[in-house]
C-alpha cells in the first residue's frame, strides 16, 4: 500500500482509443504493490518510437494505457521484503524502464525460466513477465509510477534525471549493442543511424570505451549531432553505399569497421551496415524495421556475423550508469515542461527534424533537489 500522506488521485497521460490523441486524465494512484515493487514520483518521462505503435494498436494494448516506458524519478514507497534485499529504500532516485522491442521495463520477471536463471546478461528476455511499462502495464508519463525492483536501477549522483529517463531504453539499448560487438581499445566501431536518440548515444559511450568511431546518417540534423558528439568519422548516406563503404574503408586501412550497430530502420540500412565492416566482422541489428533486408553477397561472401540485441540486463544498466557517471555522456533532450505539454511534444516528434530525445518534466522541484547532490551530466 502507499504511504498515507500520498494523494489517491494523480494525473496520467493515456492512450483511450486506438489512432487517437493522447487524454490527460485523473487516475487512482498505484496501490496495488508486490514485494518486488517500487512506487516511483516521476521527475522526468521520455517519448520513444515504441509509444507510437502502443497509440497506433500494434501491441494490442489494454485501454486507457498510460504512456511511457522511459522515466527517472524518485522512491515514494518499497511494496516489501524482496524490493527491501535488493537496497531500495524511500528517497533514492532510479532510473525506470528497459527498451527496445518490446521496448519498455519488464514487470515481475518469473525468476525461473532459463533466461532468468542466467547468464545474467540475458535475464532481460525472460518470456514470462505480467507486463511492459507504457505498453500493457501504466507507464510513466505521470504524477507517479509502479515499477519492478528488479530492473530498475539507482542513479549516481552525477547522473540527472533528464539524462537518466532516456537513457532508460535508447541508453540501455545501444549500450549494449556496443558490447555484444565484443571490440577491444583502439578498434573502429560504426553506427548507421548515428545522429538519432540512440545514435547520439552510441557515439559518446563508444568514445568513452577508448574505441574510434564512424557515424553514418541521411539526415541534416543527425549528421550534425553526430559530429557535435564527437565521432571521428562522419558520413553521409545520401551519398549513396558505394561512396559510403569507400570513405569507411578510407580510414580503416581499406578493411572496413571491426563491427557496426545497425539503429537506423531504413529498408537499406542493414546491408549497408554490412557492407561497411570488415569481412568476419560483426553486425549488431538493434533498428526494428518490418523486415531486415541483407543482400546476400554482403552476408554470405563476406562472412558476416549478425547478432540482435535488445536491452541492458540489470548489472549492464549500472554499468552504464557508472560510464556516464566517469566520462560524463549526456542525453540530448528537448524538455516540455508538464504533463499538459504533451501536444507540443506529439507535433515536434512527428515533425521529423527534432534532436535527441523529447522528453516531459513532470516535476521541477526534483530537478531542483538533484543540483544539491552535483548531478550535472
Amino acid at each position: 500500500m502507499a504511504p498515507p500522506d500520498l494523494p489517491t488521485k494523480m494525473k496520467a497521460i493515456q492512450v483511450t482509443t486506438y489512432k487517437q490523441p493522447y487524454e490527460i486524465r485523473d487516475v487512482d494512484l498505484p496501490s496495488d504493490l508486490q514485494s518486488t515493487d517500487l512506487l516511483v514520483k516521476v521527475a522526468v518521462a521520455s517519448n520513444c518510437h515504441t509509444d507510437s505503435m502502443v497509440q497506433q494498436g500494434v501491441f494490442g494494448s489494454p485501454l486507457p494505457q498510460t504512456a511511457s516506458h522511459e522515466g527517472a524519478g524518485t522512491v515514494v514507497a518499497v511494496g516489501g521484503a524482496e524490493a527491501e534485499k535488493r537496497g531500495f529504500k524511500v528517497g533514492d532516485r532510479v532510473m525506470i524502464g528497459l527498451g527496445v522491442y518490446l521496448r519498455e521495463e519488464p514487470l515481475h520477471p518469473c525468476g525461473t525460466c532459463r533466461d532468468c536463471t542466467g547468464p545474467e546478461t540475458q535475464t532481460q528476455y525472460c518470456p514470462n513477465i505480467t507486463g511492459h511499462l507504457g505498453v500493457t502495464t501504466h507507464g510513466c508519463f505521470a504524477d507517479y509510477v509502479k515499477a519492478d525492483s528488479r530492473s530498475t536501477t539507482p542513479l549516481p549522483n552525477a547522473v540527472s534525471f533528464l539524462s537518466a529517463a532516456p537513457l532508460a531504453c535508447a541508453g540501455r539499448t545501444v549500450w549494449r549493442s556496443i558490447l555484444q560487438a565484443g571490440l577491444q581499445k583502439g578498434q573502429w566501431l560504426c553506427f548507421v543511424g548515428s545522429g538519432g536518440g540512440l545514435g547520439h548515444l552510441g557515439v559518446q559511450f563508444a568514445k568513452a570505451l577508448g574505441l574510434k568511431v564512424i557515424g553514418i546518417d541521411a539526415r541534416d540534423e543527425g549528421i550534425a549531432l553526430t559530429k557535435e558528439y564527437g565521432a571521428d568519422v562522419v558520413v553521409d548516406a545520401r551519398q549513396g553505399k558505394e561512396e559510403a563503404v569507400k570513405a569507411v574503408q578510407e580510414v580503416t586501412k581499406g578493411e572496413g569497421a571491426d563491427a557496426t550497430v545497425c539503429i537506423s530502420d531504413a529498408p537499406t540500412a542493414a546491408g549497408l551496415a554490412c557492407a561497411v565492416t570488415r569481412m568476419h566482422g560483426t553486425m549488431v541489428q538493434i533498428a526494428q524495421p518490418d523486415e531486415v533486408v541483407i543482400p546476400f553477397p554482403e552476408l554470405i561472401f563476406r562472412d558476416i556475423r549478425i547478432k540482435g540485441s535488445l536491452i541492458c540486463s540489470e548489472e549492464e544498466s549500472r554499468e552504464m550508469l557508472k560510464c556516464i557517471a566517469e566520462h560524463g555522456v549526456t542525453a540530448k533532450t528537448v524538455p516540455f515542461k508538464g504533463l499538459d505539454k504533451i501536444g507540443e511534444l506529439v507535433e515536434l516528434v512527428h515533425g521529423g527534424k527534432i534532436q535527441g530525445k523529447a522528453v516531459i518534466v513532470v516535476d521541477e522541484k526534483q530537478i531542483e533537489e538533484e543540483k544539491k547532490l552535483g548531478a550535472k551530466f
